[in-house]
């Protein structure tokens, strides 16, 4: 635990039924946020509350299992509604919610595959800002912060990963313009670009995945703790402050350099 007490602020994960998600969503948790875990399916989020454990005694009362899909606008107003409903204010969103699409070339890229990495990268964490934003100036005491989480690839794509990479990208559009729009309503907007942290997701990085020159070869990967611990630190910033943009990556992953 960072603090030795908890307080009252409220954050929102999306995505936290596994991985980046549930591993930041815990972080959280021990650091003495009450805890939305928000995702598609109700189980895991329980689950992932359940392998949290019970920091302080009392996580019937800080932690909530929430399922909303991001894609749909109805449901991110309800739950945005609830959070308020339920703990009268965010101070806190981590739009991680997002999918990765099958590594294929452009030209044979299906369009359904192209769209649902659009609505689930993009539009959900659009909906998600544009909630948090209405939320946030009408609460008192105003405003709060917004963590995008952007990926490596918001800066350089892997082969075959058109639908992804765009997405990521534009993702740094969505930061930047946010955090702009947000100065005025006291609301700081970052972004974290985290690069092979271990998941379910990434597991394929230690066997091997194809790279820039044709070849394919295994990465390193670091633990998803250290990527949730970051998110951790950017959200202790008083609004005074911000990191508009952070990366953590396994050090020996090829981002940096030719090749």
């Amino acid at each position: 635990m960072t603090n030795d007490k908890p307080h009252d602020k409220v954050a929102l994960v999306t995505g936290a039924g596994s991985g980046i998600g549930r591993a930041t969503a815990t972080a959280l948790l021990a650091d003495g946020w009450r805890v939305v875990y928000s995702g598609r399916r109700l189980d895991t989020l329980r689950e992932s509350i359940a392998l949290a454990g019970d920091p302080w005694g009392d996580i019937g009362s800080r932690a909530l299992a929430a399922p909303a899909d991001v894609t749909q606008p109805d449901q991110v107003a309800d739950l945005f509604a609830l959070v308020r409903a339920r703990f009268g204010r965010l101070d806190l969103l981590f739009n991680n919610a997002g999918i990765f699409s099958p590594g294929t070339p452009l030209e044979e890229f299906p369009f359904a595959q192209w769209q649902a990495a659009v609505d689930t990268n993009l539009t959900g964490a659009f909906l998600c800002t544009q909630q948090a934003f209405r939320l946030m100036k009408a609460q008192n005491p105003r405003g709060g912060r917004i963590i995008n989480n952007g990926s490596i690839s918001a800066h350089a794509p892997r082969p075959n990963s058109a639908a992804y990479t765009a997405t990521k990208h534009a993702i740094t559009g969505l930061t930047k313009a946010s955090s702009l729009d947000g100065r005025k309503h006291g609301i700081a907007v970052g972004q974290i670009d985290i690069g092979n942290a271990a998941s379910d997701m990434t597991d394929a990085m230690r066997k091997g995945v194809p790279q820039a020159d044709g070849s394919v070869r295994p990465e390193p990967v670091m633990d998803v703790g250290h990527a949730a611990r970051a998110v951790v630190q950017m959200a202790a910033l008083p609004l005074d402050a911000n990191v508009l943009f952070m990366t953590v990556m396994a050090t020996g992953m090829p981002f940096v350099g030719r090749g």
